[in-house]
């Protein structure tokens, strides 16, 4: 016994911390929270009594489902030191560094109920609700916490009878929308339960009395028929060589409203109110045992459901039944093997999404199987790395609050900035700064679970295009990324206008022997509802400048008179060579090699064809050295005349990394130099992000080209300019 507070009733011997029928025939539980007290305070200063018992009660619970001393004595450490009856620091000399640790993260988790004020009783939003649900269990390393917060809840419901009722409606808020989830998530039935009927009790206080009414006024006939039905089904079980335990069980009281609400009955058409569970040894078993309930009594037929051949989507098994018993009163019979019947009243399938409903979260529901495995007595040894648990199990996310108390969910590695842009996108524009917890920080910290998060805002947006380096690691998220990235392409249409309203002068400044088209019908033409969307997309390089040429042209076709049109193919057709001279003479059919397509001054020869003339390769041609030796006769000396102003075709190649603006500024170099663009094809290939660019183009001659591949060449982002 401890001193000072009498914990055993004298005349019963029973424990005097509060008591309930849930945890009640627990000796082993009170025994090892009387325990772990009486190791606490043989060395630290006596608490109040009813800081005491406050500990004790919340253990007991707690070593209900693990016997771990660890999370026994930090539960009552952690108890004590909210009740203000220890100093942690005193404590540290005188318990075991796990209990230490165990108590302190208990503390730390005490503060996440945020969104419940006292006297309200209205619910949370469900996404948010579900947001606190994920945050309880990711802010945590060691897994059996859940299992300590879920069990100060129920005590602080049982305390709470004798509360205020605003009070009494605020635990019942959150319990309704956190804790009671939280332990059906987790499989812990008996204290979902427990916490259901409280939380009822407090926020439905007419409909809880009427059914607990209903059940009083039957509870001991209830009672006693369930005990004679039970000897009878046990009687002929055993008749029939069936090893089995019987048991009854009572449905709580939240449940049978749920049902009643769900299925629009009254409270005497609920026949699982009077209800036994039959644990067998095999699964032949229970149907042989099915067999002989149903030889023994008549039963309901829209009452019989098999979840053993056919198990409920989250793996629940079991028979049910509804019978007729003694009396012609309906009973519930629950059939099921010993380890289903573990397996369900454990947690390891416990069926909260199809209690709960909504949307499925697969990644999610298997973190928490993990969970509840990790709960289970004996599942966590001394090897175990528990800091390692959280960090393992919830690394894709992290929860924080803003000021306002509401529940934000960013990816890991979030940061200030990656908050703010998830608020608003106009809050992360304007951000200049962030507070962590009330404490300044840079923007490009990393924020950690359950932080509360306030930004810093100017007047005016102004983002800074630093936050899209990812090397400095200022966001995380694509979606905040994406929105600095519009904001600056905002920012810029104004200079690609002005770019682009300079390239649609240029390439109309160039037809000067035709009359302008209407811009309008122009920039329709090629897909934009006006000029300036127009001159915006060719200063952004969306359409080329060979693009816009090749539309003027089109349109000059179009609008030429019908007996001047002849109307012209893409034609392969060999280009004539204008000005050259064949052995002295000029004028003589001839036409540039498609191959080689020369320039001046390069050295250049003849080969006579068959019907087409005098063909002109350089002379360093391949195919010009094929020739040669298969009929030198054919070649003739040519040589370039006299008209300098001639201008030549010729093709290159350029390769590049893709990007926005390429085409535009390849556009420009050849529109300075005053070339004109006859064709152009643009290839881009996903895999290594590269374009691939063709282009033709008349030369005057060799250094004007060199010259114009060469600035190429020193464009942004070019690899490769050679000339085909």
């Amino acid at each position: 016994m401890i001193p000072g507070y009498a914990l055993e009733d004298t005349a019963t011997g029973r424990i005097s911390a509060v008591e309930t029928t849930t945890f009640d025939n627990d000796q082993v539980a009170a025994a090892a929270a009387l325990a772990a007290s009486a190791r606490l305070l043989a060395r630290l200063a006596e608490p109040a009594p009813a800081a005491l018992e406050r500990a004790i009660g919340i253990a007991r619970i707690v070593a209900h489902f693990d016997p771990d001393p660890a999370a026994i004595e930090g539960s009552v450490l952690a108890s004590l030191i909210a009740a203000g009856g220890l100093e942690l620091e005193a404590a540290k000399a005188h318990t075991s560094p796990a209990a230490l640790a165990f108590a302190r993260s208990l503390g730390r988790i005490g503060r996440l109920d945020p969104g419940f004020t006292a006297g309200d009783g209205a619910a949370l939003a469900p996404a948010q609700a579900e947001t606190l649900r994920k945050m309880l269990l990711a802010v945590i390393a060691d897994p059996r916490l859940v299992l300590a917060r879920v069990a100060e809840q129920l005590w602080l419901l049982r305390a709470a009878r004798t509360a205020q009722e605003p009070e009494r409606r605020r635990l019942a808020a959150q319990t309704r929308d956190i804790y009671a989830p939280l332990a059906n998530r987790l499989g812990l039935a008996v204290l979902k339960w427990e916490l259901e009927d409280f939380a009822f009790r407090y926020l439905e206080p007419e409909p809880y009395r009427r059914i607990a009414g209903s059940l009083n006024e039957r509870r001991s006939d209830r009672e006693r028929y369930i005990a004679e039905f039970s000897a009878t089904l046990r009687a002929e079980l055993l008749a029939a060589g069936i090893d089995a335990e019987i048991e009854g069980r009572p449905k709580h009281i939240y449940s049978i409203w749920r049902k009643m609400q769900r299925k629009s009955l009254a409270f005497e058409q609920v026949f699982d109110v009077r209800a036994v569970r039959v644990l067998t040894g095999s699964i032949a078993d229970c149907y042989a045992a099915l067999g002989v309930v149903h030889g023994g009594f008549d039963y309901l037929p829209g009452e019989f459901d098999d979840y053993v051949a056919t198990p409920k989507p989250n793996g629940y098994r079991s028979i049910h039944t509804a019978v007729h018993g003694p009396g012609g009163k309906v009973v519930e019979v629950q059939i099921r093997t010993r380890e289903m019947h573990e397996r369900a009243e454990l947690g390891v399938a416990a069926h909260w999404r199809y209690k709960e409903g909504g949307r499925r979260d697969a990644g999610f529901e298997k973190k928490v199987e993990q969970l509840r495995q990790l709960l289970a007595p004996g599942a966590l040894t001394d090897d175990d790395p528990l800091g390692e648990v959280g960090a393992t199990l919830f690394a894709e996310h992290v929860y924080v609050f803003s000021p306002d108390g509401d529940v934000v969910e960013l990816p890991a590695g979030s940061t200030p900035l990656d908050f703010a842009y998830h608020v608003h996108t106009s809050l992360g524009h304007r951000c200049r700064g962030a507070r962590i917890d009330g404490r300044m920080v840079p923007l490009d910290m990393k924020l950690e679970h359950g932080v509360t998060v306030e930004i810093i805002t100017a007047k005016d947006p102004n983002p800074s295009r630093d936050w899209l380096l990812e090397s400095r690691g200022f966001l995380a998220s694509r979606s905040a990324r994406g929105k600095v990235r519009a904001w600056f392409r905002k920012v810029d249409e104004d200079e690609h206008a002005r770019a682009g309203r300079a390239i649609l002068e240029r390439e109309l400044g160039r037809r000067t022997g035709s009359l302008p088209p209407p811009l309008g019908d122009l920039a329709a033409e090629l897909g934009f509802a006006s000029t300036e969307l127009l001159s915006i997309a060719l200063g952004a390089g969306d359409v080329s400048a060979a693009q816009l040429a090749a539309a003027l042209q089109r349109r000059e076709r179009a609008s030429a008179p019908a007996s001047l049109t002849v109307a012209q193919a893409p034609s392969t057709a060999p280009v004539a060579a204008q000005g050259i001279r064949v052995m002295g003479v000029g004028d003589l059919l001839s036409h540039f090699a498609r191959c080689c397509r020369p320039v001046p001054p390069e050295p250049i020869e003849g080969y006579v064809t068959l019907g087409r003339g005098v063909t002109i390769h350089r002379a360093a041609c391949g195919n010009l050295a094929r020739m040669r030796a298969q009929a030198p006769e054919r070649l003739l000396p040519v040589d370039w005349g006299t008209d300098r102003d001639q201008a030549y075709p010729v093709e290159f190649s350029v390769l590049a990394f893709d990007r926005r603006g390429l085409v535009r500024d390849v556009s420009g170099v050849l529109a300075d130099a005053k070339l004109s663009i006859e064709r152009m094809t643009t290839v881009t290939h996903a895999r290594d992000k590269t374009a691939d660019m063709t282009l033709g183009v008349r030369i005057h001659d060799l250094t004007e080209l060199e010259a114009v591949l060469g600035r190429i060449a020193g464009l942004k982002d070019v690899i490769r300019v050679e000339r085909r």
